[in-house]
């Protein structure tokens, strides 16, 4: 199972070939020692910016992918170079499109923390707890209900049950397949903000700020291929119950894992 990545939208316009060498490249190099030791099941972490703008919302996995910054080409590479070695070697996959990966466990004891945080629920929540003034909107003229960016958000636990049932899948001998990961319900980021008041009982100032280099306005999944091919399905099924859980996580870890 292959986690590793940089996933950062705005670095990879900023410092594409160094999203094309770790992502790619090296998935790459990790490939060739999988051949080389007889190891013919890989399940990639990929991503809803494979598809770059939607024609459509939902988006189903026969979607066209045309990603519209280089962290989701870089990723679509990946997937066509595990189809390319499906053929030529025996290799079966499991591409999984994560939309917006959040939350933290419900024991209050894993969660969420990057160095810089760049997810918006996290930032959101290191406002109520008075870590930072206030939260970023990026862009309030997106072709959205509000004129903010809608996205789709899936806990991780529920990846977590997808990534076992995609195992289960390859170990069957079930072969190759693509899915999309996310809740099938869009949310804007000031819904977002409005969820985390609700939680948190803070208020969250807001300031508006530019739209960021390659953000899609709306990306929301159809996953109606897992659910239906290995009967996965969401135990959190809505935002409100995945800041719930990221929520407990923060209060009880306010300097992260420091």
């Amino acid at each position: 199972m292959h986690f590793a990545a940089l996933s950062l939208v705005g670095a990879s316009v900023e410092k594409p070939l160094t999203y094309y060498d770790n992502n790619t490249a090296r998935t790459i190099s990790l490939l060739k020692a999988m051949i080389d030791h007889g190891v013919r099941r890989f399940i990639l972490s990929s991503t809803a910016a494979v598809y770059g703008e939607p024609n459509r919302i939902p988006i189903d996995e026969t979607d066209s992918t045309i990603p519209t910054n280089p962290y989701g080409r870089s990723k679509l590479f990946v997937e066509k170079i595990l189809e390319d070695c499906r053929r030529a070697y025996g290799l079966e996959y499991a591409a999984l499109r994560y939309f917006n990966a959040a939350g933290a466990d419900e024991s209050g004891e894993i969660g969420e923390d990057h160095s810089p945080e760049t997810h918006l629920i996290p930032l959101v929540l290191q406002v109520a707890l008075g870590q930072r003034g206030c939260l970023q909107i990026f862009g309030t003229d997106w072709d959205t209900p509000d004129g903010t960016c809608l996205r789709d958000y899936v806990h991780v636990l529920d990846l977590a049950d997808a990534h076992i049932a995609a195992a289960e899948r390859l170990i069957d001998g079930n072969g190759s397949a693509v899915y999309n990961l996310g809740c099938e319900t869009g949310y804007s980021v000031r819904e977002i903000i409005e969820l985390a008041r609700k939680v948190t009982g803070h208020d969250i100032p807001v300031r508006e700020a530019p739209r960021r280099a390659g953000d899609p306005a709306r990306l929301v999944a159809s996953s109606e291929k897992i659910k239906k091919e290995l009967g996965w399905k969401p135990r959190f099924d809505d935002s409100e119950k995945i800041i719930e859980t990221a929520w407990k996580w923060h209060r009880s870890h306010p300097l992260g894992y420091r």
